[in-house]
């Protein structure tokens, strides 16, 4: 079957194959169907603008996590590029502002697919035999390996740091900080990453702070970041959106502040 897979704007992980589309068909568009994947709720209007332009095409169907629909088996390279993988969907925490819990349940584990960009949503949250399995298959990437979905540093223990740190050359790791709670544990995993061969001049691990949300202000939001570089990581700094996806324009320029490396540790001493 010939599928066109359609995606309302371009993000790093977009697939670039001549069957993938950003936004409306051309003369050369065939196919026997037409796939739109929505990420985030603010596309939602515009792809179903998308499938009424692709209807002629095709027929079309919408989906992807914007919908709330549950995802099924990860086909490598089909709705994001080659090199990311998908090894386990769904997350046992309830957090206020994520919405994996309530599309996706628990925590499944699929079949490990090779990549070197890891997006699961709780990989550290699946059992001892899956993760071992996702690293021997990290082992063998010849590009660096990227944790970007998120590794939850309360569930961080000795035998994770081992693995983390068994990867030549070293990942790129990216935490969490979106509530008050995280800190310590987060405190915690920066200690045991350091102490296992990382370095913070490496800018190898990293963590994303959740800013802007309600009840939360600037100087707040400075003193999280600034309490990351710290501890040794490097911030990245993630703007809090509604379902409508508006954010304020003081915060969109607070945040570009805290969006390169460089600047960021030259800053904070």
């Amino acid at each position: 079957m010939r599928l066109i897979r359609v995606f309302p704007r371009r993000t790093r992980a977009t697939p670039t194959d001549d069957l993938a589309y950003i936004g409306l068909p051309d003369m050369f568009a065939e196919a026997d169907a037409v796939h739109i994947s929505v990420s985030f709720t603010w596309d939602v209007p515009g792809a179903e603008r998308l499938a009424r332009a692709w209807e002629h095409i095709a027929p079309v169907t919408i989906g992807g996590p914007a919908t709330g629909g549950r995802s099924g088996i990860f086909t490598p390279g089909q709705y994001i590029k080659p090199g990311y993988t998908i090894t386990s969907r769904g997350c046992p925490n309830r957090c206020w502002f994520c919405s994996v819990w309530r599309r996706e349940g628990p925590v499944r584990e699929l079949p490990v697919r090779d990549g070197w960009n890891v997006l699961d949503d709780n990989l550290l949250a699946c059992s001892r035999s899956h993760i071992e399995a996702v690293f021997t298959m990290l082992g063998r990437q010849a590009q660096r390996v990227q944790f970007t979905g998120g590794i939850e540093a309360a569930r961080l223990e000795p035998w994770h740091v081992d693995l983390f740190a068994g990867l030549s050359p070293k990942p790129t790791i990216f935490f969490a900080w979106d509530t008050p709670d995280d800190y310590e544990p987060l405190r915690n995993a920066a200690i045991a990453m350091l102490n296992s061969g990382f370095t913070a001049a490496s800018h190898n691990l990293r963590c994303y702070v959740l800013i802007g949300f309600l009840g939360d202000t600037m100087d707040a939001a400075d003193r999280r970041l600034t309490q990351c570089v710290r501890l040794g990581l490097t911030p990245m700094a993630m703007l809090h959106r509604d379902q409508s996806g508006q954010t304020n324009p003081e915060w969109r320029a607070f945040q570009r502040r805290w969006a390169r490396p460089a600047i960021i540790h030259a800053k904070v001493h």
